[in-house]
């Protein structure tokens, strides 16, 4: 039986990621929001800077869960974006045997519009294929 390559790229920063699902010249995509928000960080913070870290840290963890539970789908995973999430994401991810299968690759773009976003995805794994 052969197996299925599944190829996925991630556009994400601290606060969403873009998934952009490539086979073939078919793409679909769907999204996914932290809820750490900036109103949610004016309020911790009006509070104390330690519940804020704290807060933060929290909703990051789940924000990355979320992230990784539709990522364990895929054979082949591209993360890019303009921040340091993806890096954060990747390390994460790699602490977790569960994703030990999975093939990454980390590139760091610039911020990009959805259909810029899925050009780069579909002109990455067109080079991998």
């Amino acid at each position: 039986m052969a197996v299925i390559t599944k190829h996925l790229g991630v556009c994400m920063d601290h606060s969403s990621a873009h998934f952009i699902e490539y086979e073939g010249g078919k793409k679909t995509t769907k999204t996914v929001e932290s809820k750490f928000t900036h109103n949610e960080k004016q309020r911790s913070l009006s509070k104390s800077e330690n519940l804020m870290h704290h807060k933060e840290q929290h909703q990051q963890h789940e924000f990355y869960k979320k992230i990784g539970n539709t990522i364990r789908e895929y054979t082949h995973v591209l993360l890019f974006g303009a921040t340091t999430a993806k890096t954060e994401l990747l390390n994460v991810l790699k602490a977790d045997h569960n994703f030990a299968k999975i093939h990454f690759t980390v590139k760091e773009a610039d911020k990009m519009t959805s259909d810029e976003q899925q050009a780069f995805v579909k002109d990455f794994f067109k080079h991998q294929l």
